[in-house]
């Protein structure tokens, strides 16, 4: 896997993970990546520096409070930025995916078989794990 810092044709910079470059570069070509701010599907590479890791140099762990507290300010993000559409959630992504619908961030439910229908027929979406901000 490779993080690729992105920028979109109004100057948003986002990071994506992508298998490889070859996987950024089919994805791009096919328009599949979108800016998380505006949709825009005209994205590049950013100028981004090297993560060169030293196998002498270890960072310091992440706390399970930090895993935590991650994951709401992920949460926190997607209900600000993203439109929720429930159970509807393949059809949603599908009618993006082919110009029926504008481009924009949507989150909701998806069962594992429409997951992966949505994988098969090349629909790029995202699994993230959606903690309670309440929870202790």
């Amino acid at each position: 896997m490779i993080l690729f810092s992105l920028r979109c044709a109004s100057d948003h910079e986002f990071e994506a993970w992508f298998r490889d470059g070859d996987g950024f570069d089919a994805q791009q070509k096919a328009g599949e990546i979108t800016c998380p701010h505006c949709g825009d599907a005209q994205v590049d590479k950013a100028v981004m520096a090297p993560r060169i890791g030293r196998s002498r140099d270890k960072a310091a762990p992440i706390s399970p409070a930090q895993m935590r507290a991650a994951l709401v300010e992920l949460r926190h993000q997607v209900e600000t930025n993203c439109d929720y559409v429930g159970a509807r959630f393949a059809e949603e992504a599908r009618r993006i995916h082919h110009g029926e619908a504008d481009p924009h961030g949507i989150y909701g439910e998806a069962s594992a078989d429409e997951s992966r229908e949505l994988a098969e027929e090349g629909i790029s979406f995202g699994r993230i794990p959606w903690i309670s901000s309440t929870d202790a």
